[in-house]
């Protein structure tokens, strides 16, 4: 009688086709049910990180579980893996660091101390976040630079959020001559910071005279901005020309730095 090609094959032949055809099948539905779950939540309007946790979840279960049922066409895999887990326990202590900062990108996406496109300050670095990773988070700096910082890293620093704050206050140090009328000098700032983009009447303003400095009197102007109508670098960078224009109309100096050198014959 007869064979056919496939009966002619070793066995071990169609068990690796299967097993193929069950990890690139698992691997097209891990992606299916991931990109089909971001649309749903878009038409829900979830939170963006919401989406990449739930997606990051559903695609590694259903890729892990994949890659299990076609192993298990060549062994039993539950033994396997109860082996793997004494060998996964030795790889994680030399892998600790890596699994810390998943373990941190988990708890970021759920807790959102900062979503994508907020502006942030984190670990001395500055920027704009451009994506939340399941290891690192991304920021763009104000000068074009990105910055990849490691989740744990992230998590365990000071996270200052410019953007979730509805109100910011400005801080402008200024100094005039020993000359000036430091009354004239206040009304005259005062008059023209409302010209700020985005400037807030209450909480009032103020400004503080401080010091006396080496060649000038020191004050700090203070006021608060409305942040969904300006920010503070465009704020305070509109503030330091309106102040210097306010100073000058009043014929007020901002003195340059003044040294007297005494000289003995």
């Amino acid at each position: 009688m007869e064979t056919t090609f496939l009966e002619s094959l070793p066995p071990i032949i169609p068990e690796i086709g299967i097993a193929l055809l069950i990890f690139i099948g698992s691997l097209f539905l891990a992606k299916f049910l991931r990109n089909l779950l971001d649309k749903m939540l878009k038409k829900r309007n979830a939170d963006t990180e919401i989406s990449i946790l739930l997606g990051q979840l559903i695609y590694w279960s259903v890729l892990v579980f994949g890659i299990i049922t076609a192993l298990q066409r060549f062994f039993d895999v539950s033994a396997f893996l109860a082996g793997l887990g004494i060998l996964g326990f030795t790889i994680g202590f030399a892998m600790q660091e890596i699994m810390q900062n998943f373990v941190a990108g988990m708890i970021l996406l759920v807790q959102q101390p900062f979503n994508i496109g907020n502006f942030v300050s984190v670990s001395s670095y500055s920027g704009n976040v451009t994506a939340i990773n399941m290891r690192t988070t991304e920021l763009k700096t104000l000068d074009g630079r990105l910055i990849i910082i490691p989740n744990a890293q992230v998590l365990s620093n000071p996270i200052e959020n410019y953007s979730r704050a509805d109100l910011l206050r400005v801080d402008l140090p200024v100094g005039v001559s020993y000359d000036t009328d430091l009354d004239l000098a206040r009304a005259a700032i005062m008059e023209a910071l409302p010209g700020v983009k985005g400037f807030l009447a209450e909480p009032a303003s103020s400004i503080i005279y401080h010091s006396f400095g080496a060649s000038s009197i020191d004050m700090d102007v203070r006021f608060w901005i409305n942040t969904g109508e300006n920010n503070l670098f465009d704020a305070k960078d509109e503030a330091v020309i309106i102040t210097k224009r306010a100073l000058d109309a009043k014929g007020i100096d901002i003195p340059f730095p003044i040294r007297t050198v005494y000289m003995q014959k």
